[in-house]
Formats: structure tokens, sequence, C-alpha cells
């Protein structure tokens, strides 16, 4: 059973996913041993969700509110081995979901559709980094990698058809659309970029599409030399001489904690933070002429994307979940066809060894014989499966092999109108960006 535990920033406030920014392969590995019935994990964690997909056995007689606590615990103790302190405040925010939601979730968020900024473009990168670093340490199962491998592949496709990225709305974007509405003109302005991961250099592409020319970068794990040098930017190894007189500091690292006391006198105007956990304190938005932006409040004024584009995607989204939940009906068919002929493979590979094959090409024969033959024929049942024909693929291989197998039952409309997730109550704006968001989105 395919089931997600999801945090993410429509049901957990945003003071409790900065508490939950975890190592997603440390915790992935603690979930895959967290209990018996966890057969595999992958963790999703950006800068506004923490999320696990589980590949879990439950028992045969386990209700699905038994496999949504094996989950939700499962979890839990993986997070508290992990030291972190929050486990309780998953417990009760985080939503649980099974197959065909957790499907059509997952294939929503790979195409940017669950964002802070809907459309936003890393996130596929991040789902497929994750479903790799899973596959990379064994703690995936196949079930979850074909899930998130067309996972990918529909955010590709999603793009490709309704494009609700084609308004650049990543989460970078849309902090410096913020502080545009504000500032006279970015060409002119002084940058300071705290930071040289991926998410850096996107900022820097951002930065550029809007004028800015005069951009320093600051790291604090020693790189600013070897990333600005790639980049085309001036480095500094001086991050408080480099803020003195700065228009814009933008921060997107996890090794920086920046506080009022750290500002200098002659302080930027305004300063972006995009860390998870958050990099700059609070009482920097109350100093004097400066103005904090942080994932909070750029979350609460995110703008909509074009209707038409965001249809388009989200209708890509929803055919491909259905498809895949759909196709999956037939697995057990699949599966019980698989294992009849390759008991027999086997069967016939131990009387050829002992009749001689030292050599084992026989064997190597055999099973490359079996593979091609079973292609084709998994291949149909899961496009049969699609067209609504899943019932005849079990009684056809029933008939043909007489192989018992279990009926699937209908799926279709399963994931024909996906219930919309419920929008968390936003949290309240600090006042002082208040006047910010507001003219930004006026």
């Amino acid at each position: 059973m395919l089931l997600c535990v999801t945090a993410n920033h429509r049901n957990t406030p945003f003071e409790v996913l900065e508490r939950l920014a975890v190592d997603a392969q440390a915790l992935t590995g603690a979930v895959r041993g967290s209990d018996p019935a966890v057969r595999g994990a992958i963790t999703v964690a950006t800068c506004n969700r923490l999320e696990v997909y589980l590949d879990v056995d439950a028992p045969a007689d386990a209700t699905p509110e038994d496999a949504h606590a094996i989950a939700r615990d499962s979890v839990s103790r993986a997070l508290r081995s992990l030291g972190e302190d929050a486990p309780h405040e998953v417990s009760a925010t985080a939503e649980v979901l099974d197959s065909p939601a957790a499907v059509h979730h997952l294939f929503a968020v790979s195409a940017g559709l669950e964002s802070v900024a809907v459309g936003e473009e890393e996130i596929a990168g991040q789902v497929r980094r994750a479903a790799q670093a899973a596959r990379a340490s064994g703690a995936s199962t196949g079930r979850l990698d074909r899930v998130f491998q067309e996972a990918i592949r529909t955010a590709r496709a999603a793009r490709a058809q309704g494009d609700a990225s084609r308004t650049g709305r990543s989460l970078a974007r849309l902090a410096l659309d913020l502080v545009g509405s504000r500032l006279a003109d970015w060409s002119s302005a002084r940058v300071v970029l705290v930071g040289t991961g991926r998410y850096a250099a996107t900022t820097v592409a951002a930065l550029r599409d809007r004028g800015a020319e005069r951009i320093t970068v600051y790291s604090p794990s020693g790189r600013a030399q070897v990333f600005g040098t790639r980049h085309g930017l001036d480095w500094t190894s001086d991050l408080t001489t480099a803020m003195s007189g700065a228009d814009v500091v933008i921060t997107c690292t996890t090794r920086l904690s920046l506080s009022a006391a750290d500002v200098p006198a002659e302080a930027p105007a305004y300063v972006v933070d995009l860390g998870l956990p958050r990099n700059v304190d609070a009482a920097v938005g109350e100093i004097d002429g400066v103005t904090l932006l942080d994932l909070e409040t750029i979350r609460l004024h995110a703008p909509l994307v074009h209707w038409s584009a965001e249809e388009e995607a989200r209708s890509v989204v929803a055919e491909s979940a259905h498809a895949f939940v759909t196709a999956a009906a037939v697995e057990p068919s699949i599966v019980a066809l698989r294992q009849h002929v390759l008991g027999l493979v086997d069967e016939e590979i131990e009387r050829a060894r002992r009749r001689g094959d030292a050599d084992g090409r026989v064997e190597e024969a055999l099973r490359h014989l079996t593979s091609v033959f079973l292609h084709t024929p998994s291949t149909l049942a899961r496009r049969h499966a699609v067209a609504g024909r899943g019932v005849d693929v079990a009684a056809a291989i029933e008939t043909l092999f007489g192989i018992p197998v279990a009926r699937p039952a209908t799926a279709a409309g399963s994931l024909a109108s996906p219930v919309a997730p419920a929008v968390a109550a936003p949290i309240a704006s600090p006042a002082q960006h208040h006047d910010l968001g507001s003219a930004a989105t006026a």
C-alpha cells in the first residue's frame, strides 16, 4: 500500500516546518527501519513541506485507519530517533494520504501545483533527487520507484501542456517581485546573495532577468569564490562589510543565522530570507528602514498564476494520476503471471544444471527469453486496465494459465475529480510586511 505523510504549508504552521528541516536521506533511512511493515520510504523535503512516501505491507485484516496509524507512527518515531523535538506536532497537523490520493498528490507536488508559488520550477528536480537518493541507498521499492518516475514524467508533461510555470513564479522570483514593487531600478541596486546551492543559482538567474548587475555572493561554507567565478559575480568573505550600503540582501542557505546585532549601521533596505530553517531573525525586520520578507510573508502574498495555464496543468496531472492508479489495479494479475512463468523457468534451469549446464549459458538464455516474453503482456495488461478492462485481464490470465487472481475493482473515476486540498488558515502577517505585500499584489 502506498501512503504519504505530508506536513506542508497548507496544513502545518511555518514555525513547525522550520523545526522539521531534517536531512531527507537520514529520515528516509530512519522511517524504513522504524516498522517491519514499512517496506520502503522516500522523503521529499523542501522549504515549505516535509513529506514521506511509504510502501507499507499492512496486515490482511488491517483497516485503512490502521495503515494510516502505521505510517504516522513510523514517521514520528523516525523524527524522534533523529533528535527532532516536534514529532507530536507532526502527528497533530500532518495529513496521511493513501492511494489514489497519495498518487495524485505526488503528481501535483512534482508539477509545482502544491507549492507556495504555483508553478514553482525547482520542485520537480527535488522530487527526482529524492527518488534517486532512496534508490541508491536501498530504501526505495519497485512500487515507490514506479510512482516517482511517473510523477516526474507527468511534471514535464504538465509544464509542456499547461506551463503553469510560464509566469516565472518560483519562490525566488515571487520574492523579487515583492521587492521590485518598491525598488526603483534593479540595474543600479547593490545585491548581496548569501548561499551557493541550487537555489542560489536560481536566484541569480531571477535577478539577472530583472536587470540586476551588481551582485556579490557570500558563502558561510567558504564556496563564494568558486560560485562567483562560475556565475560571473563578485564575491566576499566579509558579510558585514558587504551588507553595509547594500540595497537588497537575499539569504538561501542552511548555514546562517543573522541577528539584528549582525546588521551594520548602514543597513540594507530589503532583506529576503528564503532559508528553512530561517536564516534571519524576525528582529531584523524591526530595524528602522529595513523590510524583511520571509517564507511566511511570501506565502501570504503569492498571487494566482494565469487561470487557464494552471487549469491545463491540473488536468494533465489528474489524467496521469488516474491512468497510473487504474493501471496499478492489474498489478496482482501481472505479478501472478510473472511468478507462474518464473516458477516454470526455475524448474527448467534446475534440470539444465543437472544435465551439465556448468557455464550457465542455458540459464542466461532462459531468463532473457522470459523477460522478453513477459514484457508485452505486462505492458498490454496496464493499457487494458486504463481502458477499463482490468477485470478482463484477470479473467484472461485465469482462463489461459489456470492462475487464480483477485479481480481488480473498477478504478474508473477514482481520480477523475480529485478533492482539492484544504487550505490552512493564513497566519497573521507581521505589520511591517503588510504595506509591501499590498503594493506588490495591488
